[in-house]
């Protein structure tokens, strides 16, 4: 059974609250906030909108003096993981609309909408970074790393080409394969860099750029509550699509991804950078995978790593851009952010 794409006009569409389901529906298009039949999207949909921020707000005048006094292995990782990201975040830009299109729930959509705006803010904060820091050939130079180094081109692959399949393969598994990769690319393949960064930040080094990813990460975390979500929604409407046999497929992936972030932490941090090591990497990118096949039900891929590693606790603290710890949604803003962190707790 292939997907049905949901027209844009469709004025004999099913108004029944009730009757909407996620794929396959039989929806009017219409954006009705009072009517929603899954709860989580007005909240969602608030916190995200609070979220609004501008990267140029962002100052990175101690960044320019900061970069160049980086060590050398320091500057490496620190253009390799920028290209890694802008690659990432501009892949969800361009595939976000594509999953729009057999998403039959208006209120989803909604959510999806945001999100593709948010990952555009994302790719200009990459390249405000880049065209602060860096002159405009070095900048270009980062951005297209990819292409020459083998290690970037298959963490791009990975994703890539289960974004691809999905262009040619219009089949319910093949979404929710996409809609996994999108899990997998949110919850896992951003933490190395995130990390790295933090780990600049504590050693009072690039504040500025520690300060844009800690609002990529708040973003970012939002992202991947709506895709838990979406994805347990899914497992109660289509059940098929989520058998022993897709299950342990879908945990696959999730350790493949896991695996491949690894691999990039130690080709790209390794032990040369001051604060981190490639144990400690490893240990918090098994502990997420786990936490993240618990979120959707599914059992662990790695024996242990039950708790997030001692070692690795300044991530957390980090990545909370309002500097408090809170319970999702239920923080109050502080400074320069408009809405709380989203705590990484999925």
């Amino acid at each position: 059974m292939n997907l049905k794409k949901k027209p844009l006009f469709n004025p004999s569409g099913n108004t029944d609250v009730m009757s909407r389901r996620m794929i396959n529906g039989d929806t009017t298009n219409l954006n009705d906030f009072n009517n929603m039949k899954y709860a989580f999207v007005s909240d969602w949909y608030r916190h995200a909108m609070n979220n609004f921020w501008i990267p140029e707000e962002i100052n990175l005048s101690a960044d320019v003096k900061d970069y160049k006094n980086l060590e050398t292995e320091e500057r490496i990782a620190y253009d390799k993981i920028l290209s890694f990201l802008v690659f990432l975040d501009s892949m969800q830009t361009a595939n976000l609309p594509a999953i729009s299109e057999y998403i039959t729930a208006n209120e989803i959509n909604l959510c999806l909408t945001i999100q593709a705006f948010q990952e555009a803010i994302h790719s200009q904060s990459y390249s405000y970074m880049l065209d602060t820091i860096c002159e405009p050939q070095q900048r270009n130079e980062v951005l297209y790393q990819w292409k020459t180094d083998e290690h970037l081109l298959k963490r791009n692959t990975f994703i890539g080409d289960l974004y691809n399949e999905f262009q040619h393969d219009k089949s319910p598994f093949s979404l929710v394969k996409t809609i996994m990769a999108n899990f997998i690319l949110e919850g896992i393949y951003f933490y190395s860099g995130f990390m790295f960064f933090y780990n600049l930040g504590r050693n009072n080094k690039m504040p500025g750029t520690t300060q844009v990813i800690r609002y990529i990460n708040r973003d970012e975390n939002a992202h991947l509550w709506l895709f838990r979500s979406i994805i347990l929604e899914l497992k109660k409407e289509q059940p098929e699509l989520f058998t022993e046999d897709k299950i342990n497929l879908y945990r696959e992936m999730i350790k493949e991804g896991c695996e491949q972030e690894i691999a990039w932490g130690s080709y790209v941090i390794g032990n040369q950078i001051h604060g981190l090591t490639t144990e400690m990497i490893s240990d918090y990118i098994m502990y997420l995978g786990n936490l993240r096949c618990h979120s959707l039900g599914f059992n662990p891929i790695y024996e242990g790593h039950k708790e997030e590693p001692k070692s690795m606790s300044w991530v957390s603290q980090y990545s909370n851009a309002n500097m408090i710890k809170t319970d999702f949604f239920e923080a109050k803003s502080t400074a320069y952010a408009k809405s709380s962190a989203l705590v990484d707790d999925l």
